[in-house]
């Protein structure tokens, strides 16, 4: 018997590298394999799956996961509008740039663009923007005098602070009444999602091929 588990441990391990090859969503180690193996146990509990709309129809879980992310990203976008109402700041992305330089430091334009997932020309119109209100300096690179490196002014951290209450209370609104567990559970949740799909951004994919190169590198 031990040697029927010694083979099954073997097609696991044989099927974990086939999957998690070329993703690499999992670190390939013993550690990568156990939380493969819990992402993917079948084991048979249907009755604790939720509903959803359209589930009987048979809408995917994909679909509604999809769907509840933009939703989220809209309530939270709501909140923000309000927390910024009567304030300097013309959208939430002008705050959030800030917050990004006031907790990380200088940095160059596009890591900054990259940091908050924007296309370039979105990204330079806000920085333009925000260096145009003075909440941001721009300096020569010390390490490549041809670029540029951004860092949040003494006006910027001012007119951050005098709205960083409301932008709590509006961060804190977003999490609902999710517990303390929840919460942790969804950080975890929603940092893998975020691990796998920026590395695929990070490849700075034109959008005329990247649905059909990200199918392709999964095999489908």
């Amino acid at each position: 018997m031990k040697y029927d588990i010694l083979r099954n441990v073997i097609d696991l391990l044989e099927e974990f590298d086939e999957h998690n090859f070329p993703s690499g969503i999992f670190p390939n180690d013993i550690e990568g394999f156990k939380q493969w193996l819990v992402a993917n146990y079948k084991a048979e509990q249907r009755d604790n799956e939720p509903n959803w709309d359209g589930k009987e129809k048979g809408r995917s879980a994909e679909s509604v996961i999809s769907t509840l992310i933009v939703h989220m990203n809209r309530y939270a976008k709501s909140y923000s509008k309000s927390a910024i109402f009567g304030s300097s700041f013309s959208t939430q992305e002008d705050f959030i740039y800030l917050i990004n330089l006031k907790a990380f430091g200088e940095m160059a334009k596009m890591d900054l663009i990259k940091k908050n997932v924007h296309e370039k020309p979105a990204g330079i119109k806000i920085i333009n923007r925000l260096i145009a209100q003075g909440w941001v300096n721009q300096t020569d690179s010390e390490i490549d005098k041809r670029s540029k490196v951004l860092s949040i002014s003494n006006k910027g951290l001012e007119v951050l602070e005098n709205q960083m209450d409301r932008i709590r209370k509006a961060t804190e609104i977003v999490t609902g009444n999710l517990t303390y567990i929840e919460k942790m559970e969804l950080i975890r949740l929603l940092n893998k999602l975020d691990d796998f799909h920026k590395r695929i951004y990070d490849k700075n994919i034109e959008s005329e091929y990247l649905l059909n190169e990200v199918l392709k590198d999964r095999g489908v």
